[in-house]
């Protein structure tokens, strides 16, 4: 027997059905043109309008040569060659071909110089090509862009993106493995004065199309920054709602005071750095009490109102046994969770030397991801309830339809390549810690359908007489808009009463859709300028937590194919327009071929004017006022210690490791003798 609302759902999805289906013509055969919306300059694209790059195994791609391209740039950064090897020359582009074999979906390709190189996009053929068929097409075409979007055959071609990700300095108060930017390592300071961090700004709300992006000040580690706060501060006043900081936690667990001074500025998420339950689990950092550090960082950082997103690097052998157990973290901690970003490694950084033994070792993909959490948590099944992240962009265009040709911003875009990223939604009651599998119950995959049919419609007049009629009713106007009551509609009609969460009603999810593309204009709480404690509890107030388990593995030179590259939606903005985030870190890296050029000091220069910042590595411990916390903690994860598959192997963890390996072999193979077969060298 089900509670008594949940027959009432069952009947209002079937009148919904019903209702659906009559309105279904208007959307197929009365169908207006698109708008050009304020924020562009160009019209609102329609489903069959939208890019789909190449996909489907097998296919052609273009690649690069994991040795011709970082001899090339170290030409470039020494100042031996320019840019142009790049951008006009195409130094290290190669041909690719994506193919499946023994189970398994690779990329092949051959350099003419440096020979054969291959390896691994997927473990699961099925997984790969389902994510690939959901794909809805990108974002519009970058257009007003010149100037921003000028590095060759790197350059991002599609839209305005999700993130813009500002590196504020390269210096970090951490020196850990893997490390995108090698910080403390590279010789010098790179450091973004106010009059840069204002520019890459300014123009970054001046360009077309111009979407609520999410600013995302990184590093290094931002918060060392003495600029951090002001910039901050400045996103919020140019118009930006959503600011957020990569870091990995130790300024914020230090200080309430500084958690609270951030609010004060604008951050309201913080992307913290979060490798696994228990300091056991994060020994590869190098910071004994660093899961201690990551618990008060939370404390502090929710009481002062910043939302969390916790961001974990899955190294294959090294932690991706805890990708169940931070799952669990999460579904345990309900009210202090937002959303979990899981990285598969990118070798890149410390790790672009790494030896093929161990990058084979190493290696994990999205698929495996998928597979872990179902095997670990037994939540989710991975060609079932995973879905490209892309395909948010259906319901992305959804709110940038209904709120008009006069709104002054785009929402945010996720028109990204679908082998950039997956994920999985469940919903969690906070009170009584009750899980679903949003798509067990909510068919997320004939929703974006409805939503693409409605979207090409573009039918946004309410029947004036029906608005009069009901004038006195919240929100009417909005309600009966056409394609916001139709996408209503599909969410009543595929919505299955009987296999949600006991006390969930169908109004909590169609709250939740509200609130994330502000349908209704309903007010949650403000995001934007002025909000104040009383909106973060507005916005924390609803029962459900909707979980997204997401994964975006990062392209490196192994992996790397234009296709997705020219599809980014996370650029980096620096001083020299916007890059892609993997031609920025991986790939070409223009990371150091730009820092370089636009250095602020050398280190030992800046250690004269400045002074030495604070490293913890080493074996040294965060200093932290306290440790207590208020979280339920597994006691059998935290119990558990370092993943030990990679030892047992015989394979090195992080480069360091593998630097002192080979070191320690080098004598021995000198003493060698030398076969009579070979000549002596």
């Amino acid at each position: 027997m089900h509670a008594p609302h949940k027959y009432a759902e069952k009947l209002l999805s079937i009148a919904a059905n019903v209702a659906w289906h009559l309105m279904l013509p208007m959307f197929l055969f009365s169908k207006n043109k698109s708008f050009t919306p304020k924020w562009s300059d160009v019209p609102l694209l329609k489903s069959k309008e939208k890019f789909k790059p190449p996909l489907g195994v097998p296919r052609e791609t273009t690649s690069l040569c994991p040795v011709c391209v970082p001899k090339a740039r170290q030409q470039v950064v020494d100042g031996k060659a320019g840019p142009d090897v790049f951008v006009k020359e195409h130094t290290g582009e190669i041909p690719a071909r994506i193919i499946e074999r023994d189970g398994k979906i690779l990329m092949v390709k051959d350099c003419p110089v440096h020979g054969h190189f291959e390896d691994v996009l997927s473990t699961d053929p099925a997984f790969y090509k389902r994510m690939e068929q959901m794909h809805p097409g990108s974002d519009m075409p970058a257009h007003g862009d010149a100037g921003l979007h000028e590095h060759g055959f790197s350059s991002i071609k599609y839209g305005r993106g999700a993130v813009l990700n500002i590196d504020l300095t390269n210096r970090c108060n951490m020196m850990c493995d893997p490390c995108f930017t090698d910080a403390n390592q590279v010789g010098f300071v790179h450091e973004l004065e106010w009059p840069e961090i204002k520019a890459i700004l300014d123009r970054a709300v001046s360009t077309k199309p111009h979407r609520q992006m999410s600013v995302q000040f990184s590093g290094g580690e931002p918060t060392i920054s003495p600029l951090f706060l002001k910039a901050v501060a400045y996103c919020k006043e140019v118009g930006y709602s959503s600011v957020q900081a990569a870091t990995n936690g130790i300024e914020f667990a230090r200080s309430l005071e500084f958690c609270q001074q951030a609010f004060d500025a604008g951050l309201r998420y913080a992307y913290l750095q979060f490798d696994g339950i228990g300091n056991a689990a994060n020994s590869h950092r190098h910071v004994p009490n660093l899961f201690d550090v990551k618990l008060q960082a939370i404390e502090n950082l929710h009481k002062a109102g910043i939302d969390i997103v916790l961001v974990i690097t899955v190294i294959n052998g090294v932690n991706n046994e805890q990708v169940g157990r931070i799952v669990e973290f999460a579904l345990d901690n309900p009210k202090k969770m937002t959303l979990l970003s899981f990285q598969p490694v990118s070798f890149t950084g410390r790790d672009e030397t790494i030896s093929d033994e161990r990058r084979a070792a190493q290696r994990y993909t999205l698929a495996d991801l998928a597979h872990d959490v179902k095997r670990q948590t037994g939540i989710g099944e991975p060609v079932r309830d995973w879905f490209p992240i892309s395909a948010m962009g259906t319901f992305c265009d959804w709110a940038d339809l209904i709120h008009g040709p006069n709104a002054p911003w785009g929402h945010l875009n996720c028109g990204c390549h679908p082998d950039c990223g997956s994920g999985m939604v469940v919903m969690v009651d906070k009170e009584t810690k009750e899980r679903a599998v949003l798509s067990r119950f909510f068919n997320i995959e004939q929703v974006t359908k409805d939503i693409a049919i409605v979207n090409d419609a573009v039918r946004l007049k309410p029947p004036k007489w029906l608005v009069k009629l009901l004038s006195g009713v919240p929100y009417i106007e909005q309600l009966l808009t056409p394609s916001t009551l139709a996408v209503g509609l599909s969410a009543l009609r595929n919505f299955d009463a009987f296999s949600s969460p006991k006390q969930m009603r169908i109004l909590d999810l169609l709250a939740r859709i509200d609130k994330a593309f502000a349908a209704t204009k309903h007010d949650y709480g403000k995001t934007n300028r002025g909000r104040t404690v009383k909106d973060i509890e507005r916005r924390r107030s609803d029962r459900w937590l909707m979980l997204v388990v997401a994964g975006m593995w990062f392209q490196d030179l192994w992996t790397y194919d234009f296709r997705r590259t020219q599809q980014c939606v996370i650029p980096y903005g620096t001083q020299e327009g916007e890059v892609s985030f993997c031609a920025y870190n991986t790939g070409v890296g223009w990371r150091q071929v730009i820092e370089k050029k636009h250095q602020t000091a050398t280190l030992a220069k800046w250690y004269d004017l400045k002074g030495r910042h604070e490293i913890f590595t080493g074996g040294r411990s965060v200093p932290l006022a306290t440790t207590e916390h208020s979280f339920k903690l597994d006691p059998v994860a935290m119990a558990a210690g370092p993943q030990h598959d990679l030892e047992l192997a015989g394979v090195a963890k992080t480069a360091r490791e593998e630097k002192l390996k080979t070191r320690k072999s080098e004598p021995a193979r000198q003493n060698e003798p030398v076969r009579q077969s070979e000549p002596a060298k």
